[in-house]
Parts: C-alpha cells; sequence; structure tokens
C-alpha cells in the first residue's frame, strides 16, 4: 500500500503540471484557431487529467492523514473523471504508437511555416510520440491506481 501510495502520489504532481500546461496550451490555441469545438474537447479531456490528480492527491491525504476526511465527491469524481482521464490515454496511446511507427509520413504531412535547418524533424516527431507514449501510460497508470486505492479507503471506512 506504501508503494502504490508513492507512485500514486508522484504520478499524480507529474499529470497536474503536464496536464495543466497541455490545458494552458489548449486554452491559448483556442484564441487563434477559428474551429474552436475541436479545441474544446480536447481542453475537457486533458482538464480531467488535471482534475483527476487533485482528487488522487486529495484521496492520498485522507489516507495517509486519516483525521483529514475525504469529501463526499470526491469519490465519485475519482471513477467519473478517472475514466475521462483513462479515455484520453488509451487515445493518446494509440496516437502515439501510430506516430512513433510512422514519423517520416508525419513529418511530411505537417505544414510548417518555416524550414528549421539542422534539426532532425523526424526524430523529433519521433521523441515527441515516445514522451506522449509515457506520459499516457503514466496517466493509466495513476488512474488504476487511484481507483484501487480508493476502494481500500472506502473498504477500512466501512469497518471502522
Amino acid at each position: 500500500m506504501k508503494k502504490a501510495l508513492k507512485i500514486s502520489n508522484i504520478l499524480s504532481w507529474i499529470n497536474l503540471i503536464i496536464g495543466g500546461i497541455l490545458v494552458l496550451g489548449g486554452l491559448l490555441s483556442m484564441l487563434m484557431t477559428p474551429n474552436a469545438s475541436i479545441l474544446l474537447v480536447s481542453i475537457v479531456l486533458t482538464g480531467s487529467i488535471v482534475l483527476h490528480s487533485y482528487a488522487a492527491l486529495q484521496l492520498r491525504k485522507s489516507i495517509v492523514h486519516p483525521e483529514i476526511p475525504l469529501n463526499k465527491q470526491t469519490p465519485t469524481g475519482i471513477k467519473l473523471i478517472g475514466f475521462m482521464a483513462l479515455f484520453f490515454a488509451v487515445l493518446n496511446i494509440g496516437n502515439a504508437v501510430v506516430i512513433i511507427q510512422n514519423a517520416a509520413e508525419v513529418v511530411k504531412q505537417v505544414q510548417l511555416p518555416f524550414k528549421p535547418e539542422g534539426v532532425d524533424l523526424v526524430a523529433a516527431i519521433r521523441g515527441a510520440g515516445i514522451f506522449s507514449l509515457l506520459f499516457s501510460i503514466g496517466i493509466a497508470v495513476n488512474v488504476l491506481l487511484s481507483i484501487r486505492l480508493l476502494r481500500c479507503y472506502l473498504a477500512s471506512n466501512q469497518e471502522e
């Protein structure tokens, strides 16, 4: 249980920071993009990562400090928002695998306003795909761990 709490804590903080950056980037993109509906969906999905990470940190605080009760809405939030974050992670894992496998074709399809010289775009795209894959795996592991920790927390509180 201690190991699961530590892993969940680390993943929650990483997901909270990276998810927050993604939400901020999505909000800034909404100002410049005429098709805001697609960006709105992406902001909701990336926002679910931030909300789930915050709820997982609250759960950890309640497990470590039993005198601090868990909010009544947090278990529902961990489950509902967790499934949204898991949906994002599964979609992103699929996209990352395709990008890693087909990085050269992705570079051909991307329209850049300028061609950076001395930069291997295929390697950069592949690196971004690997980062996205690792981030998505971290999201999925954190969601599954927090749901498991929530079950243990609720079971231990029902016994009391």
